[in-house]
């Protein structure tokens, strides 16, 4: 699934992926090795300093330009065409059914109309734009589009940090549909490529935990929690008097006081577990379904040691941790013990560079 916010079509230009998180900024670029497989060529994460991102919205636009252009330095690459994302949450997105054979004018005629009545300011103040999903399950002579719109200021916000740090942004995309074609990468590698099976893709970033079911490739709930990973920087930063940088270099690299796994480590990995344990409830009570078959965590959180045992053992769940490049192709650049302990963390940008393949 993908929605272009933009007025751009990547026409197999190279790009990569750019994913700007409230903690940090991720980039991957991919190479297609054959239809369908691919390489990845380089990645890159650059911390962004704290609250230069808030709740999704750019708040200091000069400090988050700045870190993208040290993370496209450090990649090394000679692209500067990005795919980016809105999070899911400046985003509208309805489907609504047309009729088959529309003219492409005709079906614009027809999304803006339907558009009016569900988003909730003038036209003029919105990016709008629409995909045919397929035809309509209900009637061969209808067909059902995905309507996606959001106000021109988060997009601008966006395009302003990628030209402010020299690259030229070709796709806005939604986080949540990026995640969702990297995630095709990491169901294939389940028994049968997860097919018929009921999985459960969590996303834990630093504020927010972001859970989507998805049951053959379709989503059929979302929802978001308040629960993240900066709950672990902040207590890092009291207990050893760290200051936010250091508290997150220490939290990836495992380079803390023996203490800490005891006192800090465990309660946190117990919290999360019981999180992602609630949400799944929320998920049983409001819908017809009454199990998942497998959870897959994702986010920086995921890329803590122990975290996919203590979600699997409180909600006796097959659980493993996201990593999209498992069966990929690594160019020489790539260090393959760094590449695991980031992939999690890759998700977004790694569905993002996957743009580049679009037809």
């Amino acid at each position: 699934m993908q929605i272009d916010l933009s007025i751009f079509n990547p026409q197999a230009r190279p790009l990569f992926g750019l994913d700007i998180s409230s903690s940090s900024v991720k980039m991957v670029e991919l190479a297609e090795v054959s239809k369908g497989s691919y390489r990845i060529e380089r990645y890159a994460i650059e911390t962004l300093p704290r609250d230069a991102v808030v709740d999704g919205n750019i708040t200091n636009l000069d400090a988050v330009a700045e870190a993208v252009k040290r993370a496209w330095k450090r990649m090394g690459t000679s692209t500067k065409f990005v795919a980016m994302a809105l999070p899911a949450a400046a985003v509208i997105t309805k489907k609504i059914i047309v009729q088959a054979g529309l003219r492409e004018r005709e079906l614009e005629v027809q999304v803006e109309s339907e558009a009016n009545q569900y988003i909730p300011f003038a036209l003029e103040e919105v990016n709008l734009d629409f995909q045919v999903v397929g035809a309509a399950p209900s009637s061969p002579d209808e067909m059902e589009v995905l309507i996606a719109a959001s106000r021109k200021e988060k997009v601008e916000d966006r395009v302003a940090v990628a030209e402010a740090a020299g690259l030229k942004p070709l796709v806005m995309d939604v986080e949540s549909y990026a995640a969702q074609s990297a995630f095709e990468l990491v169901e294939s590698q389940f028994p049968e490529g997860g097919k018929n099976q009921v999985i459960a893709l969590i996303d834990v970033g630093a504020n927010v935990m972001n859970v989507t079911i998805l049951r053959n490739d379709q989503p059929v709930y979302a929802r978001e929690q308040a629960f993240g990973g900066s709950q672990l920087t902040q207590d890092i930063m009291r207990q050893y008097g760290m200051s936010q940088e250091e508290a997150e270099t220490a939290k990836r690299s495992g380079n803390l006081p023996e203490n800490f796994e005891s006192d800090l480590l465990r309660p946190f990995l117990d919290n999360l577990a019981l999180e992602v344990s609630r949400a799944l409830q929320f998920f049983f009570t409001s819908t017809q379904y009454n199990q998942v078959d497998h959870i897959v965590l994702a986010g920086g959180c995921a890329v803590i040691p122990g975290v996919d045992e203590a979600v699997s053992g409180r909600t006796q769940i097959s659980t493993v941790v996201a990593n999209p490049f498992a069966n990929m192709a690594l160019s020489q650049r790539i260090r393959p013990k760094n590449l695991a302990t980031d992939a999690p963390s890759l998700l977004v940008a790694c569905g993002l560079a996957m743009r580049r393949f679009d037809q």
